[in-house]
């Protein structure tokens, strides 16, 4: 059997929890990822009938039976994943009662899943619903697009709109547009939910005065979302005080949306 280290699925969350903490998106234990796997590809490199111990995950996951996911671990670093994965990820299968996680690597510590799994499982099963490729959530605290929730209006429609006009490439990325949330206690059930029912028209959610949630069909799709929103949030950061000599025009989205051949969200645009 290979060594699980050496894991296509483990490096990828190795690197990846590395870059996002260095660009400082997920401070302390900021920050969590689920990534589902396929079981054959798993069972390469683990005995997939010797569970370690089960943990309940408080939600009812019925339509995920079976479906196997490495996650980050709740209170743990994003920062020390890299340098000890065993004790920082685990990998999950969700158990024939659907709401019990059977551990089969990982959390060695005697730790556990993400507080926010239960969100994420909810937001999988809406996705897995839109898109039976879709594999990634991702929650992340990028600092720019936390700001812009402190004076932006947390409207699905206004903030797309500012984010599509910041730079031509945003509207290619995310031509779904970005749902939007109020602030809300996290770590519960309800912000779940509410973030779910966003996932069946966005791949992004962000959180108003805490973060984002992105889905994909793998990890850079997903990291890319996100970062993209970013680097859009940056630029509104750093002109929203000054007076805007020139944006590119709802015509103008729509020319790009066009050439690129994109099924966009044409409500959010005015156009004659």
């Amino acid at each position: 059997m290979k060594d699980i280290l050496t894991a296509p699925f483990v490096q990828e969350m190795m690197k990846t929890t590395a870059n996002m903490y260095r660009l400082g998106w997920d401070e302390r234990n900021g920050g969590n990822i689920s990534y589902m796997l396929e079981t054959e590809e798993v069972a390469e490199y683990l005995d997939l009938d010797n569970v370690i111990r089960t943990i309940p995950t408080g939600f009812d996951a019925t339509d995920l039976i079976g479906k196997i996911f490495i996650v980050t671990g709740t209170g743990k670093y994003f920062k020390n994943v890299e340098f000890d994965p065993e004790t920082n990820l685990g990998i999950i299968r969700i158990a024939k009662d659907g709401t019990t996680a059977e551990l089969l690597w990982g959390y060695k510590d005697g730790g556990r899943f993400t507080s926010e799994l239960p969100a994420h499982l909810m937001s999988h099963m809406t996705r897995l619903k839109k898109d039976p490729n879709h594999r990634v959530v991702m929650h992340t605290h990028p600092t720019a697009t936390l700001a812009m929730t402190h004076i932006h209006e947390l409207d699905d429609k206004k903030f797309t709109h500012t984010i599509w006009e910041m730079c031509t490439e945003c509207i290619v990325v995310f031509p779904d547009g970005i749902g939007v949330l109020p602030w809300m206690v996290c770590g519960n059930n309800e912000i779940g939910i509410a973030t779910a029912k966003k996932m069946e028209e966005y791949r992004l959610v962000v959180w108003g005065l805490h973060g984002i949630y992105g889905a994909g069909k793998d990890m850079d799709e997903t990291f890319g979302l996100i970062e993209t929103v970013e680097k859009a949030a940056q630029l509104y950061m750093s002109i929203a005080h000054l007076p805007h000599l020139n944006t590119i025009r709802d015509e103008e989205l729509k020319a790009v949306a066009d050439a690129f051949g994109l099924e966009y969200r044409k409500d959010f645009l005015k156009l004659n």
